[in-house]
C-alpha cells in the first residue's frame, strides 16, 4: 500500500516538473518559432546564412585590415610562405564564435606542427564595430590555451571595415546576417584551409574538427612540405569528401599500398636469403 501511495506521489511531481520545463522553454527566446511564422518558412534573419564552398578560389590579399595591436596591415602579410587556417568570428558573440575558436584550438593542441612554424591561423572579425583591443584580448585568451610561444607570431586576430569584410567573406563563401531581434548576428560555423598563395583549399563544419582532417587539409595545402612520410603515406589512403567536409578512407589505395608492401618485403627477404646462401658457398 505504502509502495503504491509512493508510486503516486512520483508520477504527480513528475508531472509538475515536466510542465514547469515545457512552460519555461515557452517562455524563452529562440525555443518556440514564432507564431507568426509558417513552419515551412525560414527566418528572415537566416535565409541569407550560408558557408558556400568556394574551392580554388582566390582570396582577395590586397584588402586591408588592422590587426591586434591597431596597426593597418593587407590581407596579403599573412600567406606567401606557411598554409593558414582561416576563421570568421565575431570577439563579443555570446557563445557560437567562442564554440569555434574553442574547437579549433583543441583539434591544433593535439598535432605536433605548431602554429607560426609549419602553418598560420587568421581570425577575422566580421563585425565593422569591432576594435583591434577586442581583437587584442581574444589573442591573449587564445594563445594562454594554446601554450606553444611560437603561436604569438603565427596567429592573427583582425579587424576590418564592411568594404573589407565583405570582399573577405564573399570571397571563402562565409554569409552572414544581423538579426536585429536578438542585436546578434546570425551565421554559420566551421573553419577554411587555404594553400600558402592564399587559395581556398578545404572546409570543415561544425564546432569539432577532427585533428587527422586538419592535419591532412594542411598537408595537401602545403604541397606536402610539412608532415612526415608516413602522414603523406597515410594521407594517400584518405580522400577528401567536399560534401561532407571530412576525409574518408578509400579502400583501393590502401590495398595497392599494402600491396606494394609486401612486395617489397618479399623482394627484401629473396635478396637476403640469396646473400646468405651465397656466403656459405
Amino acid at each position: 500500500m505504502k509502495l503504491t501511495a509512493l508510486r503516486s506521489a512520483i508520477g504527480v511531481m513528475s508531472l509538475v516538473l515536466m510542465s514547469a520545463v515545457v512552460s519555461a522553454q515557452g517562455n524563452a527566446p529562440g525555443v518556440q518559432p514564432d507564431p507568426s511564422i509558417p513552419s515551412n518558412v525560414v527566418p528572415a534573419s537566416l535565409s541569407k546564412v550560408s558557408f558556400e564552398q568556394r574551392l580554388n578560389e582566390q582570396l582577395p590579399l590586397d584588402l586591408p585590415f588592422k590587426d591586434e595591436s591597431g596597426r593597418t596591415v593587407k590581407l596579403g602579410e599573412y600567406f606567401g610562405r606557411k598554409p593558414v587556417v582561416l576563421t570568421f568570428v565575431y570577439y563579443e558573440c555570446p557563445m557560437l564564435c567562442t564554440e569555434v575558436l574553442n574547437g579549433l584550438e583543441s583539434s591544433l593542441r593535439v598535432l605536433n606542427e605548431s602554429i607560426g612554424k609549419e602553418f598560420d591561423v587568421v581570425t577575422v572579425s566580421f563585425d565593422p564595430r569591432e576594435t583591434p583591443v577586442l581583437a587584442a584580448g581574444k589573442k591573449k585568451a587564445y594563445l594562454e590555451r594554446y601554450k606553444r610561444p611560437e603561436a604569438e607570431q603565427g596567429w592573427h586576430f583582425l579587424t576590418g571595415d564592411q568594404a573589407s569584410i565583405d570582399a573577405l567573406t564573399k570571397a571563402a563563401g562565409f554569409n552572414f546576417s544581423w538579426d536585429e531581434a536578438s542585436h546578434q548576428f546570425a551565421h554559420a560555423s566551421g573553419i577554411v584551409v587555404t594553400t600558402p598563395t592564399g587559395k581556398v583549399s578545404r572546409y570543415f563544419f561544425g564546432l569539432d574538427y577532427a585533428p587527422r582532417d586538419v592535419k591532412f587539409a594542411l598537408i595537401e595545402s602545403s604541397n606536402e612540405k610539412i608532415g612526415t612520410l608516413a602522414d603523406r603515406l597515410l594521407l594517400y589512403c584518405y580522400h577528401y569528401d567536399p560534401t561532407a567536409g571530412n576525409y574518408g578512407f578509400v579502400a583501393m589505395r590502401a590495398i595497392r599500398i599494402g600491396g606494394a608492401v609486401t612486395i617489397m618485403a618479399l623482394v627484401g627477404f629473396v635478396f637476403v636469403s640469396l646473400r646468405r646462401e651465397s656466403n656459405g658457398q
